[in-house]
C-alpha cells in the first residue's frame, strides 16, 4: 500500500528541514545559473515548471507593475482586506529587529500590501517588489508567493532557490490563505528578508498566522449570516412553500418548508426575477439587504437531463465546473480537492467506489469517510448530476474536461495515480 500523502504542516517541515547552506557545493542547472548540489524536491519541481513555461531568469518587474488606482481597486474588492490587521499583528511587531517584511498578494500573485523593516523594503524596491508586482510562478518563477499559490501549501524559498536572479538576495516563507467556506484560494502571505535573518521555523510561524487569518474570515462570515438571519425571520414567517434566504454567495441564513442546506448555488449572474437553482428547480429571486430571498416556484426540482457539464482545469491554480443546457447556466469555482475528485470521475464514466477514490487521492482505501464527506459537499452544487454507488456522472449528462495546454500542468497539487499518468502523457 502506498504511504498516504503528508499534510501541509508535514510538507512544510520537510521543505524547511534542510535549507541550503553557503558551504553547499553549487552545480550548473541552466545557462548562467548555479544552484545547490541536491535541490529540495519542492524547488526542483518548481524549477521544472518555470523552465517549461519559458520564464526569463532576468525578468524585470518594473514594466508589469499595476498602477496605484488598480492596486486600490483590488484591495477594496479582496476578501483579504478583512484580515490584513490580523496579519500585521502576527508578523510585523518584530519586523525591524528580525529584518523582514510582510508581503500580501491576491490569488493572481499581485502584491497588494507590503510593510515591515525599512532597509529591507528599500532592498525590495531595488529588485522591483513594489506594490502591484506580479509574483505568480508563471511570471516571476520560483518564489514565496507564486509557488505556495500553485501547490496550495506553505513553501520556504531560500536565496539562490529563487529562479529570477534579482530575487536571490532574499529568503522567503509564504503560506496560502484560502476561503474557509469552500477552500478557494484568496491569496498568499509571505515574510521575506536577507538569507541570514530567516530561520527554517519561520515557515511554521507564517503558516500559523495564515490560519489565524482564515479563522477571522470564518468568524466574519458567521457574523454576517447571523445579521442576515435577523432580516430573514420576518420575511420567511409570511411565506408558504419552500424558500430560503442566502447571502450574495449563496450561503444559507435561514429556510422554510425545506431541509436546511449549507449553501445554495445561485445562477451565474443572479438578478431579481425568475431563475434556475440546481437544488430547487425554477425559483423567484428577490434582493434583500446583504443577500437574496429564493422562493421555489413549483414543488420538486425534477431530473434535469440533457445538460452539459464543463470541468475547466486549464489554469494552474483556479478550476471551475459549469452546467449549461435546459437547466439554464451556472458555474462553481472548485477547491483543489473537489477539482481532483471530479476529474477522477470524469475520466471514468463507469464510476468509482468510495474506496477506489480514497486509494487514488490518499493512498489509503480505508479513508472512505473523508471521500464521502467531500462528495457530499460536491453534491450540494451538482445535485442531480452526480450519482453514487458507485460515484459517477449521470449517463444522460455530457461531461467535457478542459485540460491545460501543457499536460504536466494538470492539477499540480494532486498525487493521484490517474493524474500523474495524465501529466506524463
Amino acid at each position: 500500500m502506498a504511504n498516504p500523502p503528508m499534510n501541509a504542516a508535514q510538507n512544510a517541515a520537510v521543505d524547511a528541514a534542510r535549507p541550503p547552506r553557503a558551504s553547499d557545493p553549487p552545480r550548473a542547472s541552466s545557462p548562467g545559473r548555479r544552484v545547490h548540489q541536491v535541490p529540495r524536491k519542492v524547488i526542483e519541481q518548481s524549477w521544472t515548471r518555470v523552465l517549461r513555461r519559458g520564464v526569463n531568469p532576468d525578468h524585470e518587474f518594473g514594466p508589469g507593475l499595476l498602477g496605484p488606482d488598480e492596486v486600490r481597486r483590488r484591495r477594496a474588492e479582496s476578501p483579504l482586506r478583512e484580515v490584513v490587521p490580523v496579519l500585521r499583528a502576527g508578523l510585523l511587531p518584530a519586523a525591524d529587529d528580525a529584518r523582514h517584511i510582510m508581503i500580501v498578494a491576491d490569488q493572481e500573485g499581485r502584491v497588494l500590501w507590503r510593510e515591515g523593516c525599512s532597509p529591507v523594503l528599500r532592498r525590495a524596491d531595488e529588485v522591483g517588489l513594489a506594490l502591484g508586482a506580479d509574483l505568480s510562478e508563471e511570471v516571476a518563477g520560483t518564489n514565496g508567493i507564486g509557488t505556495p499559490a500553485v501547490l496550495r501549501r506553505p513553501v520556504q524559498v531560500f536565496a539562490a532557490e529563487h529562479f529570477v536572479r534579482s530575487l536571490t538576495n532574499l529568503t522567503c516563507a509564504g503560506a496560502p490563505i484560502t476561503d474557509p467556506r469552500d477552500g478557494r484560494l484568496l491569496g498568499v502571505v509571505d515574510v521575506s528578508g536577507p538569507h541570514e535573518s530567516l530561520h527554517p521555523a519561520t515557515l511554521a510561524w507564517v503558516e500559523s498566522v495564515a490560519k489565524l487569518a482564515e479563522a477571522r474570515l470564518r468568524e466574519t462570515h458567521l457574523g454576517s449570516l447571523q445579521r442576515l438571519r435577523a432580516v430573514a425571520a420576518p420575511v420567511l414567517a409570511r411565506l408558504g412553500g419552500r424558500a430560503a434566504v442566502v447571502d450574495r454567495d449563496g450561503w444559507t441564513a435561514a429556510v422554510t418548508g425545506m431541509p436546511y442546506v449549507q449553501r445554495i448555488t445561485l445562477p451565474k449572474s443572479a438578478a431579481a426575477g425568475a431563475g434556475w437553482v440546481p437544488s430547487l428547480g425554477p425559483c423567484a429571486l428577490e434582493p434583500l439587504d446583504g443577500g437574496w430571498l429564493v422562493r421555489a416556484v413549483e414543488p420538486g426540482g425534477g431530473r434535469c437531463g440533457g445538460a452539459r457539464i464543463t470541468l475547466d482545469l486549464s489554469l494552474a491554480r483556479r478550476w471551475s465546473v459549469t452546467v449549461s443546457g435546459g437547466v439554464g447556466s451556472w458555474a462553481q469555482e472548485l477547491s483543489p480537492r473537489h477539482a481532483e475528485l471530479l476529474y477522477l470521475l470524469a475520466v471514468c464514466p463507469a464510476g468509482r467506489s468510495a474506496a477506489e477514490l480514497a486509494e487514488e487521492v490518499f493512498g489509503d482505501p480505508a479513508r472512505t469517510v473523508t471521500v464521502r464527506a467531500e462528495l457530499s459537499r460536491v453534491r450540494r452544487y451538482l445535485g442531480e448530476f452526480l450519482e453514487h454507488r458507485p460515484y459517477r456522472f449521470r449517463e444522460d449528462t455530457e461531461v467535457d474536461v478542459v485540460l491545460p495546454d501543457e499536460p504536466r500542468d494538470l492539477l499540480p497539487h494532486s498525487a493521484a495515480a490517474t493524474v500523474q499518468r495524465a501529466r506524463a502523457s
